[in-house]
């Protein structure tokens, strides 16, 4: 049976957020991979490179897995009627309901996170406790059927665990070597925990205007 497995696509995604996972899933057999969007327009991701959706909200069938990637974009769908309620609705009926870094704002405001546990980017990952969430670290976090990825390049990790449960351990596996997943990266800084203060303070600083627009747009944190 061919899987429907569909990814939110919106003006400034993070593009690797969703193409990383992408590319494991359309990788694999009997999966069909769906760009969901309100129109078919091409849309310009936050590091400029063009995605084009391949199916409106309006025209998708349930999904297997719902995935929705994070970036700047985000911010625009915190209180976006149309999409909250869109998510809401497939994640009543998927298997999986899922997300890759800041995405996980976005199941939180559809109220898909109450209670459950959840991670996101470094940088946005205090923000779930408002939201109903219980911040958790890890690449990959499992809650029931409720899947969140930390930032961007967890991805990959997110779709390989993800097709996995979906289509076992050797399926999983094929992928990952056909994609030669083996990652060595150069620098022992993917972490804040890894890196100096004045490095976490400067990469902090790009990402404080779409920071506290976000803040803005967030429901307070609830009194414990």
């Amino acid at each position: 049976m061919t899987l429907n497995i569909g990814f939110l696509v919106f003006p400034n995604v993070q593009q690797l957020d969703l193409t990383g996972p992408y590319e494991v899933f359309a990788s694999a057999a009997d999966v069909r991979v769906h760009l969901l969007w309100k129109d078919l327009a091409p849309l310009r991701s936050a590091t400029g490179l063009m995605l084009s959706p391949t199916m409106t909200l309006g025209d998708c069938p349930q999904l297997d897995l719902i995935c929705i990637p994070g970036g700047a974009g985000v911010n625009a769908l915190l209180n976006d009627r149309q999409v909250l309620d869109f998510v809401r609705t497939q994640a009543a009926g998927a298997q999986f309901v899922t997300s890759v870094c800041t995405g996980s704002l976005v199941l939180g405001m559809a109220g898909l996170l109450e209670g459950r546990r959840a991670t996101s980017h470094w940088n946005a990952v205090d923000l779930l406790p408002r939201l109903g969430a219980i911040p958790t670290p890890g690449r990959v976090v499992r809650d029931g059927n409720v899947i969140t990825a930390g930032g961007v390049t967890s991805g990959i990790d997110f779709g390989l665990t993800v097709l996995a449960e979906l289509q076992g351990e050797v399926a999983a596996r094929r992928v990952q070597l056909a994609l030669e997943y083996a990652p060595a990266p150069p620098f022992d800084s993917g972490t804040p925990e890894a890196c100096d203060a004045d490095l976490v303070a400067t990469v902090r600083q790009g990402m404080a205007r779409a920071r506290s627009e976000r803040e803005v747009l967030l429901p307070p944190l609830r009194p414990q």
